[in-house]
């Protein structure tokens, strides 16, 4: 019974501090880069950082394609406050 109780105690533990992805799309307010961050329509603040993946219309992008008025879905996690992209895929 106590063996019992250990592994669902570990199990607790290892799923506690996983992060649940969000998702929405809006179109850029603004876009600072050495801030490594930018501003949706709706006022939501995001993040990138090294690990963030950039896509237009479904090809590989990068940073330079993020520009004001682009219309974005992105898919982010709330990680020490901020809402870091995981995913930003420019549709428009």
């Amino acid at each position: 019974m106590k063996a019992l109780g250990m592994v669902v105690l570990a199990g607790v533990l290892a799923f506690g501090g996983l992060a649940v992805a969000a998702e929405m799309e809006g179109k850029i307010q603004t876009v600072d880069t050495a801030g490594k961050q930018m501003v949706l329509d709706d006022g939501t603040k995001l993040t990138w950082s090294e690990d963030t993946k950039i896509s237009v219309k479904g090809q590989e992008g990068k940073l330079e394609d993020l520009k004001e008025g682009a219309k974005v879905k992105a898919s982010y996690e709330e990680k020490d406050g901020k809402n870091v992209l995981g995913t930003i895929d420019v549709t428009e």
